[in-house]
Formats: structure tokens, C-alpha cells, sequence
């Protein structure tokens, strides 16, 4: 075991000081054991060679995604870990930084399940690995390869983990090199644990210790509460779920069960009944499928199984938001949806016309506080309080005129003024055939 772990040091070593450019590296850290292995290696290899390393250009970036979703356990161990990864690399000398991504505001799991009305992910419509996953770190890669021209992504996968990562990394790997190309441009894969067997890896992390003083039997004691593996820091489309038995998405309902969080409520996690209760709702194929769930028309107009009803997104944020005040109980650090967010629903819900819920009443309902629709998008206090002085006696223009309002506020909010005219359109011919109903 100790000659294969230096050959591996030898072939970093070997990598890093390939060349005299400036290409940086880019670590995939999940937190967990194959991304932790990998980046040990990386900073042991590199601590035998301190003067070169401060003499050589490149820099090294370990990357940590964040989908907002993720197991909150794992959050607070990952936080944890980060902290100290950036405080012993700037104690050490080593070109080391630690960089967290995470989903823009418009694409996180909540908006667009909740605002929009995405039915939750599946195999035949995954809308999640994308927006969560793929296209934060994805902006990372692109900018660092605009600054320099290219980079090399470190990843810890090995072919042990499955038959077919086993066969993408033996497919994409050039004869005679260590790297293989990535999917994006200029962009290349070194994997230098691909070979070690998890039997050898934990044996690894168990005998040395880690670098920027972290608890490596915290971590494995985590992994056997939870029976479960890390989710790698997913680069494109190609790589499996990770709710089955991984720590990955808490709300991942690509899988029939969440093994490892199941695993952790068995192990004295009680806490987290709440998170499993809302992820087997959403997981329920009756819920996800039936018209009772779904309205008849897709988001885009056409007919077809479309969006939840308005009613039933609002029905999951409650039951989101009694699940955090019941967890915050025991813990207050802990959210599993931000206000962002919650202004983020409020403002697609006046986008699709949605006036009969309110992210503000369902908010004071779960938590008993007084907070205003006002709270939740961008404030027009004065100018309501105008109209509605001025128009004392027509309350229903009063009330169209607010929600036209609103739909115009939302495309300033979500950065999108394409589609205005055609939302103010629509809302219009909703009135119309409305009154025209009602004359009848």
C-alpha cells in the first residue's frame, strides 16, 4: 500500500511540474472520502517540494458545490472541513483556495419546484443535476479557462465505484497520458486515485492524518451511520445519482429511498424525520403524476401534463417550512430554504398569475409572525398607499392594477424583461374572459 500511495504522489508531483504555464488545478471536494483522499495526496505530494511550489504559478482551486439541498449533516461537517482547509493552506504556504458555488437564485430546487411548479426530478425529466450541479461549477471552469486558456480538473473517481465510471474513464484517457478530456474546451480530467479500492482508501485515511486538521474517523464514523458513499462533484450529465446510498441531495427523488439518511434516523438522527416525510411525498408516483397534482397544460401553453397546481405549491411550502421550524427547534443553524428564495417563489407565482397564495400568509401561518406581501418582493409602499387613496372606490381596478404591478416587478427581480408585454397580455385576456363569463 505505501508504494502505490508514492507512486500516486510521484505522478502529481510529475503532473504539476509538467510545464511552466500558469494552468490552474481544480480540485472536485464533496467532503467525502474519494475527494478527501485526493486532495491529501495532492498537499502531502506538493509539502515534500515548498520551494518549488512557491517558485511554480499554478494555483490550485478546491472547488465545494453546494446545491442548497444538500444533507444537512454533511453540510456542517463539509463547512467545518472548508474552514480548516483554508486556514492551513494560507499557514502552509501552499497555493491552495477554497471556492463554494451554488445555483443561481432562479435555478435552485425550491424555485423552480415550488415557484414554478417542476414536478419533482426523475430519470425521464432530471431538471435538477443541471441547474444544481452542473452549471455552477461549470461557470467556475469557463472563467478560470478564459483568464488562462485552460485547466485541469481533479477528480477523485476510481473504477471501483461502477461499471460504466469505470468505462468512461478508461474511453476518455489517452494512451501514454494521465489526462483526459473534458467535455468543455481547453478543459482537462486527471483522476489519480482512479485505480485505489476503497478497502485501500479508507486503510489510507485511517493511518494518516489529515494535513489541515480535520477528523478523518469523524468522517468515517459518518459514513457507517449512514451506510453510504460521497456525491462527487458532478462536471457533466454522465455521472449516476447520488441519493440511492451516497450523502447527496436530501430531497433526491431520482431513487426510491434515501438509504443514507434512512441509515442516519436509525443512528439517533431523529431530527431529520421531517426532511425523509417531504422527500417521499415528492417521490410518490400518484402525487408526482396525477391531474390532482398536475395541471393539464405545460408551462409553455401546450396541452399536456404540466406544472403542480398553484394550490399544491403553496401546500409544499407549507409543509418546507413547519419541517425547518420543527428542525430549528433542535438546531437554529440549520435552513432548509433561505429568504431569497421565498422572494424568488413569490415573484414566479406573480409571474404565472398566481394571486391566491401568498408566500407572506403561508410564512405567518407556519411561524406566527406578521410579516406583509411587502417582506416578500421589492417594496412599492408609497405608490399603493397613492392608488389606493385615489381610487376609494373601485377597489377592483385597484386590485388589477397591483397584480399588473407585480407581474412587471418580477421581470425587473429575475433580471428578465424578455416576455413582459406578452405576461401583461395574458393577464389581460385572463380579466377579460373573466368578466365576459360573468356577464353571462
Amino acid at each position: 500500500m505505501k508504494e502505490v500511495i508514492e507512486e500516486i504522489k510521484r505522478e502529481i508531483v510529475d503532473q504539476y511540474f509538467e510545464d511552466d504555464t500558469n494552468i490552474p488545478w481544480i480540485i472536485g471536494f464533496s467532503g467525502g472520502k474519494d475527494s478527501t483522499m485526493l486532495l491529501q495526496l495532492v498537499w502531502y505530494a506538493l509539502k515534500e517540494y515548498p520551494k518549488e511550489v512557491a517558485g511554480q504559478k499554478r494555483d490550485i482551486y478546491v472547488v465545494c458545490n453546494d446545491t442548497l439541498v444538500e444533507n444537512p449533516k454533511i453540510v456542517e461537517y463539509t463547512n467545518d472541513v472548508l474552514n480548516k482547509i483554508e486556514k492551513a493552506a494560507f499557514e502552509q504556504g501552499l497555493p491552495i483556495f477554497v471556492v463554494r458555488t451554488s445555483p443561481k437564485l432562479e435555478d435552485t430546487f425550491w424555485v423552480n419546484l415550488i415557484g414554478k411548479g417542476y414536478p419533482a426530478p426523475n430519470n425521464a425529466f432530471r431538471w435538477c443535476t443541471e441547474r444544481l450541479k452542473i452549471n455552477p461549477t461549470t461557470d467556475f471552469i469557463k472563467n478560470k479557462i478564459s483568464q488562462v486558456g485552460q485547466a485541469i480538473i481533479l477528480l477523485g473517481t476510481r473504477k471501483e465505484e461502477s461499471a460504466a465510471r469505470s468505462a468512461s474513464i478508461t474511453n476518455h484517457t489517452k494512451e501514454g497520458t494521465r489526462l483526459r478530456k473534458h467535455i468543455l474546451p481547453n478543459a482537462f480530467v486527471f483522476s489519480p486515485i482512479q485505480d485505489i479500492k476503497v478497502s485501500e482508501l479508507w486503510q489510507y485515511l485511517n493511518q494518516v492524518k489529515s494535513p489541515w486538521g480535520a477528523d478523518n474517523k469523524q468522517l468515517n464514523a459518518l459514513y457507517r451511520n449512514a451506510n453510504g458513499g460521497d456525491c462527487p462533484l458532478v462536471i457533466d450529465d454522465t455521472t449516476p445519482s447520488c441519493g440511492n446510498s451516497r450523502f447527496g441531495c436530501w430531497v433526491c427523488t431520482v431513487v426510491k429511498k434515501d438509504k443514507s439518511m434512512e441509515a442516519l434516523i436509525l443512528n439517533g438522527e431523529e431530527w431529520m424525520e421531517p426532511l425523509i416525510e417531504i422527500r417521499d411525498l415528492l417521490a410518490d408516483s400518484e402525487n408526482r403524476n396525477s391531474l390532482e397534482w398536475r395541471q393539464p397544460t405545460r408551462r409553455n401553453g401546450t396541452e399536456g401534463i404540466g406544472p403542480y397546481w398553484p394550490h399544491k405549491r403553496a401546500e409544499i411550502l407549507e409543509r418546507l417550512l413547519r419541517a425547518q421550524k420543527e428542525i430549528r427547534a433542535t438546531d437554529d443553524t440549520i435552513s432548509l430554504i433561505n429568504y431569497q428564495e421565498l422572494v424568488a417563489i413569490q415573484v414566479t407565482w406573480y409571474r404565472d398569475s398566481i394571486f391566491d397564495h401568498s408566500v407572506a400568509d403561508i410564512y405567518n401561518k407556519v411561524n406566527g409572525t406578521d410579516f406583509s406581501e411587502n417582506d416578500f418582493k421589492d417594496p412599492m409602499v408609497f405608490e399603493r398607499q397613492l392608488l389606493k387613496e385615489v381610487c376609494t372606490d373601485k377597489p377592483d381596478d385597484v386590485k388589477m392594477i397591483e397584480e399588473l404591478l407585480a407581474l412587471q416587478q418580477t421581470k425587473i427581480l429575475m433580471v428578465k424583461a424578455r416576455g413582459l408585454s406578452n405576461d401583461l397580455e395574458n393577464y389581460l385576456d385572463d380579466i377579460v374572459k373573466k368578466e365576459t363569463q360573468h356577464a353571462d
